[in-house]
């Protein structure tokens, strides 16, 4: 409550949107509508709805702002968890705004530098490039004489995405307590990772890391270009790259006007990217078109790496085994690399498993490799996962994004590429590393030198052991089959040998009162009370209660 009364403004604007595209009864199921004085219904004007559902939670999420667009985007990676009508409108999420004033970017960056805007740049172009809700990007030009793009934080963006994160705690805590499905689909988790992941994005220091990260994979290349960051010129609200100018990638027929061959454009594409996923396990997560340029001289360009995907050593591993095992037709292949991934450790019901993955094989054995599609082949994946309750990685639900995004891109560029057939060499060459003499014995030296630590560490932990036990700290867990049956039989036990004591009591009770009365033809009294009678009375309601307490367990 106490966040509700600071934020009341706020709920309500969250109340009237949902109520505003056909949700209202949500708003009335999480409480939002007791901060109104009448019937949200009253409020708003009743007409037809003619969108669809997943047409009106875009609607609604566009509505609220940058902070609910944002989550609808990273919720757009979720294939595991949400069906594909709504995975296709969050992709539609636009975070497209009224641009924000000259005067407020140049009080910014002389606010971040500490000089005036003539100081740190010869030019500076006061109309935006680009607009969104956490920032927008003007041209400029530094004293050195390069041209670049200037990434600048929306005044004032933080404390409304605080706000709206704290607010998005609450009700989903809410809804925790309300709806089973929500801890069921780790909505929680899924909050606290998107806000992670959009404080992350607003530290633009962030996104030039990643810039340099991903820039270093493609050093000397002759087909790929990631702008250069500008140290100097950059804060946490400030990023300064090279300014870059081309054609994005959905433009086919601009692209081929300019002389580019798109084919080899779109076998470049997939390189990159696979090169990113399965050498160096650092990929750019949004590779969308607005996000992707082809320069004039046919190199192309990634730009915008707010948002970027991590895969360990083990996890390509294990991913380049599953692709050649996917290819191969191979069920079992395919099992155990989901099952070293360490993904289904916990699945109870392991034909049940292999019994999906074999329908998946069925569904792919006679297309062509050029016809199969790997985003969806991994996400298929991950949907038979989520049906045998496995939490997946957030990284490898942005793999599958990433590939199902790049697989869209192609299709204006090359419809006939195969990325399935592009990534078996990557697969292959992993495959081959993983079984390199020297790569394996210094993993085998590697697992000697920890097992000879933790050997001798035994003795100290052994001792600390036997402390624990000696002072009666240590817990044990059963899980004994048919427990509850037997605590159930035990309970029954109990109650019937209570009852034919109660029932015994009560006997020897009768049996004194009927001697005591036949012996002296009156009644016993203690201080003129009648103790007997009292005591039959107590005993009959005893009996009477326990009586009643044993049938209504349902135990007897």
């Amino acid at each position: 409550m106490r966040v509700t009364v600071r934020h009341a403004g706020r709920y309500r604007e969250i109340a009237m949107a949902l109520g505003r595209h056909g949700f209202g009864y949500i708003a009335e199921e999480i409480g939002l509508t007791r901060l109104f004085s009448v019937p949200l219904r009253w409020i708003l004007k009743s007409e037809p709805e003619s969108h669809t559902l997943a047409e009106r939670i875009r609607l609604v999420l566009e509505e609220l702002g940058p902070t609910f667009v944002k989550l609808g985007q990273l919720a757009s990676t979720r294939s595991d968890l949400l069906p594909e009508s709504i995975i296709a409108e969050l992709v539609k999420l636009q975070d497209q705004v009224t641009p924000f004033s000259a005067r407020e970017a140049r009080a910014i960056l002389e606010r971040e530098f500490h000089m005036p805007v003539e100081e740190l740049l010869v030019e500076f172009n006061e109309v935006p490039l680009a607009a969104a809700s956490i920032g927008q990007v003007h041209q400029g030009r530094l004293a050195t004489g390069e041209e670049v793009a200037i990434k600048i934080q929306r005044p004032g963006i933080f404390p409304i995405i605080d706000r709206d994160l704290d607010i998005l705690r609450n009700l989903t805590a809410i809804a925790k307590k309300r709806w089973g499905w929500v801890g069921h689909y780790q909505i929680p988790q899924m909050v606290e990772e998107f806000s992670r992941s959009i404080k992350a994005e607003l530290d633009y220091t962030g996104e030039g890391r990643n810039m340099e990260r991903v820039s270093k994979q493609f050093t000397g290349s002759k087909k790929i270009f990631i702008p250069k960051v500008y140290w100097e010129c950059t804060t946490s609200k400030v990023l300064t790259m090279d300014f870059v100018e081309g054609i994005h990638l959905n433009k086919a027929s601009e692209i081929k006007a300019s002389g580019i061959d798109v084919k080899e454009l779109a076998a470049t594409l997939v390189d990159a990217m696979l090169h990113q996923i399965f050498i160096s396990g650092y990929f750019h997560a949004d590779p969308h078109p607005g996000n992707v340029l082809v320069l004039h001289d046919g190199r192309l360009v990634f730009i915008d790496f707010g948002m970027v995907g991590r895969i360990s050593s083990e996890m390509k591993e294990q991913l380049s085994s599953l692709i050649i095992a996917l290819m191969r037709r191979n069920t079992e292949g395919m099992t155990r690399a989901i099952l070293r991934m360490g993904l289904l450790d916990e699945v109870e019901d392991m034909n049940g498993l292999r019994l999906d993955l074999e329908r998946l094989r069925e569904t792919y054995y006679d297309i062509p490799f050029s016809q199969i599609s790997i985003g969806t082949a991994i996400n298929d994946l991950f949907a038979a996962a989520q049906r045998h309750g496995v939490v997946l990685p957030a990284d490898l639900l942005l793999l599958g994004k990433s590939l199902l995004t790049v697989e869209g891109v192609l299709q204006s560029l090359d419809p006939d590429i195969s990325i399935l057939d592009l990534a078996e060499p990557f697969g292959k060459k992993l495959l081959r590393e993983k079984l390199d003499a020297r790569r394996l014995g210094k993993k085998l030296l590697g697992e000697a030198v920890e097992f000879g630590e933790s050997l001798a560490d035994l003795p100290r932990q052994m001792q600390r052991l036997s402390s624990i036990i000696g002072k009666g700290k240590i817990k044990t867990e059963m899980d004994i089959p048919g427990m509850e049956e037997l605590m159930r039989k035990f309970n029954q036990i109990g109650n019937r040998l209570s009852f034919s004591i109660v029932l015994l009591s009560f006997s020897i009770i009768m049996v004194g009162v009927i001697i005591g009365t036949s012996m002296t033809n009156s009644p016993i009294l203690l201080w003129n009370i009648p103790v007997i009678d009292i005591g039959f009375v107590i005993a009959t309601l005893m009996v009477i209660w326990l009586l009643y307490s044993i049938f209504k367990s349902g135990r007897f």
